[in-house]
């Protein structure tokens, strides 16, 4: 089995420079009082996946990372709102996607609203994210902990030899490391010269961030970061948040500070509301959820910017929701969208939202070649992760945005199989096998390749790496010996891609969006609509296929959750002989 990187545990971003909120001249009148000073709270404690939330009943439960970036742009531009509050509770969100909230709340800022992080215990994720804002209030009793970021790989190796499995991997590229956990029990120096590089870079960014947004010099905060933990007071004095005070407290505090009569807080500000289902309008609503129907956008005469998610492992075939809840990526869903898209006259570009460690090199070949044939603009936006077969879907665009933080790269192919003959063999199973032709053998997950079965794999393994560079090259504008430098498996933050070339710029999905609009020729101020897909699957569809079970497993024991959905996905995935997968489960906390 191969695992990647999902949920990274530390967030890296791009870095906000918001312009000072003005301050009365000495001298001039003070400010009138408001009367009343309304503020709109919104949480951000989800893990806020990509993609797109279910219509209907139990659409809200799950917030989508789209959700809460509307809620924040909505807040920036209510005029009815003096600033916006943000209740900041462990987000198990990764490096994208707290750039993305970063740059939301610095959009709120821009407007003159006031931004404070109201933050409990924070962590390094909650802690940048606040770092955004105008002020962080934390009650006496909180506590801070930034503790600089560790890379942990889980090696098997051991654990499959006493089972007697043997693993059988395959790679092109130096650098391309999805299989070691499997074959080896520590890193090999390319592996961890690799990691070591991306981790460097994590940790500048950082730095960086809390140095410039908490004007503190680098140095300083190296040694905060030393340091690791601090009380509420301790992180106050030494600068890292604004405030001490339990919630009543710096409410009353922020009525002076806002010049206000009073102050009122629009809880959960944004969200949408449940749906009313009473009535013959109720019960045409419902059956609208059921059905998986969309006549929201039907009627608009506006052109559209059409979003296509390409959220979760590649495979062949229909996207698909796992029972443990993991979803993949289907290249049969992905190139219908993209051709209807294409084929919609009012759509007039098309961003490609990936958030993808990879998979099947066909499939991924497949989504490459439909966007390469697109009519419209295509713009890539890269989420937290987006490397081999999320690289390779991304390499035929106009022009591609990453996240300081996202993982990207890894331009390499691995392949293989697990040969259960030693397990069989402790448990009593005996398995005799009849076969013509030399390679007959090479789906068997009995046996290892033999000599004719390694040479034959690996041959088809090297024609799709110089079919992944190749076009690699060709869609960067870079000579073939430049990309295959670049490639070999290597991994790159977002930051590092920018510098060498296999990304464009920094920026988040709404610089890809203004980006589309720009190519697709539509002006900046025009009003558009976003069209989102795929479709997420109907109510009815939903109930079908949900589990009870899977809720209560997910609820006790989500990490078990988490290793079966992974395990049925790869189990899945190595049914095919090429697979473009970023590096094993890294966990970066």
């Amino acid at each position: 089995m191969t695992f990647w990187p999902r949920n990274l545990a530390i967030c890296l971003l791009a870095l906000c420079c918001v312009p000072p909120l003005a301050t009365a001249a000495e001298g001039d009148k003070p400010p009138a009082k408001l009367g009343k000073a309304l503020l709109a709270s919104i949480a951000v404690k989800e893990d806020y996946p990509e993609g797109i939330a279910g219509e209907g009943l139990f659409g809200e439960m799950k917030p989508h990372l789209r959700d809460l970036i509307d809620r924040l742009d909505k807040a920036a531009k209510d005029d009815k709102l003096t600033g916006v509050v943000l209740r900041l509770r462990d987000p198990a969100i990764g490096l994208g996607k707290v750039s993305a909230i970063r740059e939301a709340v610095a959009r709120v800022r821009k407007t003159g609203k006031r931004v404070y992080a109201d933050v409990h215990t924070a962590g390094t994720r909650d802690f940048l994210i606040a770092t955004a804002c105008d002020q962080i209030i934390m009650p006496e009793s909180g506590s801070l902990m930034i503790n600089g970021i560790q890379a942990e790989v889980m090696f098997f190796k051991g654990l499959l030899d006493k089972l007697g499995i043997q693993a059988d991997f395959i790679q092109v590229g130096d650098f391309k490391g999805a299989s070691e956990p499997l074959t080896r029990n520590n890193m090999s120096p390319e592996f961890r010269a690799q990691y070591e590089a991306v981790l460097n870079d994590y940790y500048e960014q950082i730095v960086e961030t809390i140095a410039k947004e908490r004007k503190l010099e680098a140095a300083e905060v190296k040694k905060l970061i030393d340091r690791g933990m601090f009380s509420a007071n301790e992180a106050r004095d030494v600068k890292l948040i604004d405030r001490v005070a339990y919630e009543d407290e710096w409410h009353d505090a922020l009525k002076g500070e806002l010049n206000a009569d009073d102050l009122a807080i629009e809880r959960d500000y944004g969200r949408k509301k449940s749906e009313d289902l009473s009535g013959m309008a109720g019960m045409m609503k419902l059956m609208e959820a059921l059905m998986g129907g969309d006549q929201k956008s039907k009627n608009s005469k506006n052109n559209k910017i059409a979003i296509v998610y390409i959220v979760g492992p590649i495979m062949t075939g229909e996207s698909t929701v796992g029972l443990f809840g993991s979803q993949s990526v289907g290249s049969d869903t992905i190139v219908k969208a993209l051709r209807q898209v294409n084929d919609d006259p009012k759509v007039k570009a098309i961003v490609l939202r990936v958030d993808s460690p990879g998979g099947s090199a066909l499939a991924s070949d497949l989504i490459w070649r439909e966007t390469v044939r697109a009519t419209k603009p295509v713009v890539v936006s890269m989420g937290d992760v987006a490397g081999s077969g999320g690289y390779y879907v991304s390499m035929g665009a106009k022009k591609i945005f990453v996240e300081p933080g996202t993982l990207t790269g890894s331009i390499g192919v691995v392949g293989g199989k697990l040969a259960l003959r030693g397990l069989f063999d402790k448990v009593g199973i005996n398995t005799e096998t009849i076969s013509r032709g030399k390679t007959a053998g090479s789906l068997s997950f009995t046996d290892p390749f033999s000599l004719e079965e390694r040479e034959a794999w690996k041959r088809m393994m090297l024609e799709t790496y110089h079919q992944f560079t190749t076009k690699a090259a060709q869609g960067r504008h870079m000579e073939l010996k430049k990309l295959e430098g670049l490639a070999q498996g290597r991994v790159f933050s977002g930051r590092m891609a920018v510098a060498n070339g296999l990304a464009d710029q920094l920026g988040t999905l709404e610089d890809a969006i203004a980006e589309a609009k720009s190519l697709g020729g539509v002006g900046a101020d025009e009003k558009i609509d976003l069209q989102l897909l795929p479709k997420p699957k109907g109510l009815l569809e939903q109930l079908l296929g949900g589990s009870s079970v899977e809720a209560e497993i997910r609820s006790l024991a989500p990490e078990v959750a988490e290793s079966l959905s992974l395990a049925a996905e790869l189990r899945r995935l190595f049914a095919e002989p090429t697979v473009m997968v970023m590096p094993y489960r890294v966990r970066f906390k």
